[in-house]
Parts: structure tokens; sequence; C-alpha cells
């Protein structure tokens, strides 16, 4: 993305924003969140501890000013390397947080402060701007796509390099290795062997051995957006696991034609406990969460029963059905032809369902 459309995108996000002072009588926005931060500055990291929800420096909007607040052990290396043109900086020693909390109430003047993450009389951000959020602009969309294609190149060259004696953790391991290397933060890795697969939906590593299967799944994250992807190794040959694949790919076809401008998540819910029923696995859809839209969190909303979050065109989504020890999970973008898959690997195995690329298991010696 070159300077010019960052700097546009930037500037859409801090009218929306500044819209959004106007329509509620606010005196300030102040964005905390790693995933907001990257939101508001296209694609900028707050990141440092990558498994927090606040990173190191906060984005303030008010009417006149766009500015990060931030101490003085990050502002250089944020300004050099993170934050684009368009943004002030207002720096407070690191041992003196409350001068920044004084200095956004002074901003602000009279009216409330807004904010993802509230602080004492600070109000929640509006649910009209969580939604404007979802709806990824096209130079969002063509980071998605670039993040999703190394993703999705990583996760198969790890896998093709696996090997039945490698143990969980090593299998781990280079599925991180691979994003970093890729310059994806690997938000989550999770893998499971032939043992942990049928017992766990969310199988954090161990030092037991892959044995004749394994399953890797990424949450890849570069410039504030995620990746989402699963993917299933067989030593010697998947068997009959084929034909439960098949059947859990049925599931998801029905899923995911319900993904349409105007449907609710709630309605995307329904088809997939509908073709739960279908295939006689009711409790499945007990037994982990569907997935739902994704984008600046790895699951912006889970889908559920009662979500009436209307979809959008260039809204992503990462749906993730499931039987006891299979999995299916890809990240999708919404446009005006439908899904389009962010995570398709050519090299990897696949099957046409419904019109559809799915992934097969890798079967390797």
């Amino acid at each position: 993305m070159s300077a010019m459309e960052r700097a546009a995108e930037v500037a859409a996000k801090l009218a929306l924003l500044r819209g959004c002072l106007e329509s509620t009588g606010a005196g300030a926005i102040c964005l905390r969140g790693i995933d907001w931060f990257a939101w508001a500055t296209a694609g900028g990291s707050s990141a440092v501890l990558h498994t927090a929800e606040l990173g190191v420096a906060e984005v303030l909007v008010t009417r006149d000013e766009a500015v990060i607040l931030t101490d003085e052990i990050e502002a250089a290396r944020l300004r050099e390397e993170e934050v684009p043109a368009g943004f002030t900086f207002h720096v407070t020693p690191w041992a003196q947080v409350e001068l920044r909390e004084r200095y956004v109430l002074g901003v602000a003047g009279e009216g409330p402060v807004l904010s993802d993450r509230p602080h004492g009389l600070e109000q929640p951000l509006p649910n009209a701007l969580r939604q404007r959020r979802l709806v990824l602009t096209p130079s969002e969309q063509a980071r998605y796509r670039l993040l999703g294609r190394e993703a999705a190149e990583a996760m198969t060259e790890v896998l093709r390099a696996a090997r039945p004696e490698w143990t969980e953790y090593e299998l781990a391991a280079a599925g991180a290795a691979a994003l970093w290397k890729r310059s994806i933060h690997p938000a989550l890795v999770l893998a499971a062997g032939e043992r942990r697969l049928p017992l766990y939906r969310h199988p954090t590593p161990s030092q037991a051995p892959l044995g004749a299967r394994a399953m890797l799944v990424f949450c890849a994250r570069r410039h504030g957006l995620y990746a989402n992807l699963t993917r299933c190794v067989a030593f010697g040959g998947a068997g009959p696991a084929l034909q439960e694949q098949r059947a859990l790919m049925e599931v998801e076809a029905t899923g995911l034609s319900t993904v349409v401008p105007g449907k609710s998540l709630s309605a995307v819910y329904h088809a997939f406990a509908a073709a739960y029923h279908h295939a006689d696995r009711q409790g499945a859809i007990d037994e982990h969460h569907q997935g739902g839209i994704t984008g600046y969190l790895a699951r912006e909303i889970v889908a559920t029963a009662s979500t009436a979050t209307p979809l959008e065109e260039g809204m992503a989504f990462a749906f993730n059905p499931s039987f006891a020890g299979l999995k299916i999970e890809d990240t999708f973008l919404l446009g005006p032809q439908g899904l389009d898959n962010l995570t398709l690997d050519p090299q990897w195995p696949a099957v046409t369902v419904h019109g559809r690329q799915r992934p097969l298991w890798l079967e390797t010696t």
C-alpha cells in the first residue's frame, strides 16, 4: 500500500470518527485496543505483548485533532515505523500515566469521552460505529488478500514438512516460524496429533507425538487483520476420515450458503444447526462455536442463535464447523459475487463442494 493510499484510508476513518462525535455530542474518542489502533492507523501496530488486548499507545480523536498517546519508551519507534501521516503525538513519562488521562479529559472539554475500552465515566462506542468497522475498505481488503494467501502458503509449507515423530510443540513451532518468516504475527497456533485430536476442540500443543495424523490451526495477524485457517495431515493415508470430512463439508456448505447481504449472523447459526441435524450430529453445534465475523479480531462477533448483526458486502468471515477429531476453517470475504476464500492455497489438495474449493486431508508418507 502506498503512502497516498494509506493517507486516504486514515482520512476516511478520521472523518467517520468525527461524524460519530457530531452525532453523539461527545468531546473525544479514545481508542485503546490493539484492534482499534490498527483500524484507525490503517494497519499500524501498538502491540508489544502479543497476548494483550491493550497496546502501548492509544488513538485520541477530537473535532480538530488526531493524536497518538504514548510514553517516552515507544514514541520514536511508533512515529518512525507504525503511524502514518495525519497524527500528532502526545508523549508522557512512562511512570506518570495519570498525565495521559488528564490530557484526554482536557481536550474533551465538557463533552463525554467515548472509548472501545471505557474507563470511569467514559461511554462505550456506539453500535453504528462498531458495525462500520466490520465493513472493510478496498485498501483493507487488498491487505487481507495478501495476508490470507501468505498464511495459507505457510500452512502448506509446514504440513508438507511435518513428520509423525514430531511433537505437537514442534509442529506449532514450525507453524509460528513460517508465519514470522512472512512478517505475520502468530496470534494463535493450535496443534494436535492422533491421540489428542479427537479429544479437544481447542488443542493447545503438548509434548505428545503427532502419530498417524495431525491438525494445525492459525490465527495469523498482520496490519491488525486476522487470517484464520485449519488444515489436517494424514501420514500414510486418511482412510475412513475422508468420509467424515465430506460429511463435515456438507455441513459447512449449508452454513456458507446463508452468508449473503441482508441476512443476519443468527441466520447462519440456524443454518449450521439444521445441517448438523441433517447429518445426525445434533450435539456438535454445542461442542464448539461455529465462528463468525472476523477482521481486526480473530472473531469480531461469534454467530449465535440470537446474533442479529446484519451481513454486508465487505465483511470477512471465518466459520469453523467441526466433528470430534475434525474441523474445517478458512477466511472468506463477502463481495459482489459472494464469498471469496482468502486463505485458499492452490497447492493444497482440494475438492469442489457446491461450487467452492474446500481443503482435503493432506495425505503424505
